[in-house]
């Protein structure tokens, strides 16, 4: 078997014509597009692996993965290589840097940080369709904050997990829960070790019901304690979703 030799890169991506980050059988995957790339780049298979899976319509500003190439390459022609191949998907590699074969994006990484983005205005978004959340109703930034802030630390989050997660525990601790206005948006910025499938959204669905006034502040934290999906909020769409980033230990790299 051939020599590999691993990358880090960092991605930006459009996740709109993508069934998700992972490779699946019913549609183009970023994991396959960078992957494909990677084959045609060195004239041989390239495995890559994310930080963190994605749903379908969910973007990244950079995604951290690893690259596994059967070629060593100078690193910015790994960047500039695998954009020409990656064309005209809505991918980039923002970076690529030689690491360890021992380094992994996924296991590895310890902290992992998403943003969710709104507009609450009456005129339906042109420019910004399919990246932000349009609600026509003025959110109240004010009370999602206040309700947002019990969620931070570790609990049971059963409600807000998918039904088809896999995680073997719901327990996870949320680092980071704010809630910011940025000029016609409202932007929700989430940090965690990990997340469960359908974390984030579930969440950010729920406290729009408190920004619309139509539940309490405390009911987000009572549908939490409830440890009960039926109790959790509309699940926010995905096109609204970003990976932000992830981090890892300076040993990791």
């Amino acid at each position: 078997m051939s020599a590999q030799h691993r990358y880090r890169i960092e991605v930006e991506f459009d996740g709109t014509p993508f069934v998700g980050w992972q490779r699946q059988d019913n549609g183009p995957s970023v994991q396959g597009a960078i992957e494909e790339a990677a084959a045609r780049l060195t004239q041989a298979p390239g495995a890559c692996y994310g930080a963190g899976r994605t749903d379908s319509g969910v973007h990244a500003i950079a995604m951290t993965a690893h690259l596994d190439l059967a070629k060593a390459l100078p690193p910015d022609n790994v960047r500039d290589g695998l954009n020409a191949y990656l064309r005209p998907a809505p991918v980039s590699i923002l970076l690529a840097q030689p690491v360890s074969p021992d380094f992994h994006a996924r296991f590895q990484c310890h902290r992992r940080h998403y943003l969710y983005r709104l507009l609450d205005r009456r005129s339906p978004p042109v420019l910004m369709r399919d990246r932000v959340w349009h609600v026509i109703a003025p959110l109240d930034v004010d009370a999602m904050a206040k309700a947002a802030h019990p969620l931070i630390g570790q609990h049971d989050f059963t409600t807000y997990r998918s039904a088809h997660c896999q995680a073997e525990s719901p327990l996870k601790t949320l680092s980071q829960f704010e809630v910011t206005r940025v000029g016609q948006e409202v932007h929700c910025a989430l940090s965690a070790p990990s997340f469960l499938h359908n974390q984030v959204r579930s969440l950010v669905g729920t406290l729009v019901q408190v920004g619309l006034g139509r539940a309490a502040l405390s009911q987000p934290y009572d549908a939490l304690q409830a440890c009960d999906r039926r109790a959790c909020g509309p699940v926010a769409p995905a096109h609204g979703l970003y990976f932000v980033k992830a981090d890892y230990p300076p040993t990791a790299i």
